[in-house]
């Protein structure tokens, strides 16, 4: 296989192009993001994200608005990656101005207004994502591989083109790295290899795909695989079902 490097490399649109955002506004200590300012201020100046709902401890600080934000619960890779709760800050312009038509959209429940959220909580959650991954992590995982320069290309290579039959070789060519090299540095920051997070990334999206009506044929094809029963076999190992049971118990 041949592989032309690409000069630009999106770290989070593949990811985010694979699972659809939901916001609603709800009760205080529901949710899993919440807009917080300062005692007595209306000024949003961090934004406090949990991936379960009703985990937020009390805060000396105001809580301007709590939201519960879906963004492909377990399944998306790179939500179940970040800490189980962290805080960033509001340290420029642009983010404390996304956040102020935010708060005014979810106070004033116009028409129109829950698809509003739905877009600007999708802008936000790119940009906490973003911090995150600019950040890095101390433990292995998502985050810290798309946090490393190198091994962040093979990992959008697979995220971008998951059909693809990838080798190691491919992939530590994109990296810009031998393929010893590429492999134990991948196994490090993940905490798992190439091939194996490929197939979970595969079976996630394949999962989707089903529970969407797909043809399981339809399905094996366009993730690679040379057969219905070598997607059924692939993901009754990862799911301890097959897809037609899966299917079914899905649309019970």
């Amino acid at each position: 296989m041949t592989v032309t490097p690409k000069m630009y490399y999106d770290r989070l649109s593949a990811l985010i192009s694979r699972f659809a955002l939901k916001v609603s506004i709800c009760k205080p200590g529901t949710g899993n993001m919440r807009l917080l300012a300062k005692a007595g201020s209306r000024r949003p100046h961090q934004v406090e994200f949990t991936r379960q709902c009703g985990r937020f401890r009390d805060s000396p600080e105001q809580v301007l608005i709590e939201a519960r934000v879906d963004f492909g619960g377990g399944a998306n890779p790179l939500m179940a990656a970040l800490p189980g709760l962290f805080r960033v800050s509001v340290d420029n312009d642009e983010t404390r101005l996304l956040l102020q038509v935010f708060l005014a959209e979810a106070e004033a429940r116009r028409c129109g207004s829950g698809s509003a959220l739905d877009r600007l909580a999708e802008v936000l959650v790119i940009r906490i994502l973003r911090t995150q991954i600019e950040k890095g992590a101390a433990t292995p995982g998502l985050v810290a591989g798309l946090s490393n320069p190198k091994i962040s290309r093979a990992i959008v290579a697979m995220h971008e083109e998951p059909g693809q039959p990838w080798r190691n070789n491919d992939l530590a060519d994109i990296a810009g790295m031998s393929l010893s090299r590429f492999a134990d540095t991948f196994r490090a920051t993940l905490g798992e290899t190439p091939q194996g997070y490929l197939r979970r990334w595969r079976m996630t999206l394949a999962r989707q795909d089903i529970n969407k009506g797909d043809r399981i044929s339809t399905v094996a094809r366009r993730y690679g695989y040379a057969s219905s029963e070598a997607l059924a076999h692939a993901f009754q190992r990862q799911y301890g079902s097959k897809p037609t049971a899966f299917r079914r118990r899905q649309a019970a």
